[in-house]
């Protein structure tokens, strides 16, 4: 199981939209960066309501938020305005350099930063590279690129090993 420890997120949950984020707050976390793609709305969809809305309750409760995206400008920056949050496009998960890039425009510590992502591969083991604890939550819609649903095969290896390890049953 260590051979796959570094893909372990540091707890799963079903949403991004069913987090206890009070508690997240409570805890000692000042800073959110998230993934786009399956984790806040469907591959490629636009910003909605539920995001938006997501967002600003975010912001009320005192949080920085940041997107951290593979993706190019022209598809996370009218994302980001949407609903309000700063961004990192071409981020190059899962390399640390859009991780820590995400810290530094939200003017905090790694330490108090949580990431949100759906991927194994680029999200998690990106997240935890750079010392940020990360969240998986399950995808969203099962339309993606062919090249991501290859990715998804080999996650489920991963996610066997996930399961049986004490990291499974570990909360925020």
């Amino acid at each position: 199981m260590a051979l796959f420890s570094a893909l372990f997120p540091y707890v799963h949950a079903d949403s991004v939209y069913g987090m206890d984020f009070e508690h997240i707050y409570e805890i000692g976390f000042r800073g959110l960066e998230f993934d786009i793609d399956n984790t806040l709305v469907g591959h490629d969809a636009p910003a909605n309501e539920q995001a938006a809305g997501l967002f600003q309750k975010l912001k009320k409760i005192g949080f920085e938020l940041c997107i951290i995206s593979n993706n190019n400008e022209a598809r996370v920056k009218p994302f980001a305005d949407a609903v309000g949050s700063r961004y990192v496009y071409k981020a190059g998960k899962p390399y640390t350099k859009g991780y820590l890039e995400g810290c530094r425009l939200m003017g905090l510590d790694k330490d108090r930063v949580l990431f949100f992502g759906d991927q194994f591969f680029t999200d998690i083991w990106g997240a935890n590279r750079s010392g940020i604890k990360s969240v998986l939550v399950k995808r969203m819609y099962f339309h993606e690129r062919w090249t991501i649903h290859l990715k998804r095969i080999l996650e489920k290896v991963i996610f066997v090993f996930y399961r049986f390890s004490g990291s499974y049953n570990r909360k925020l």
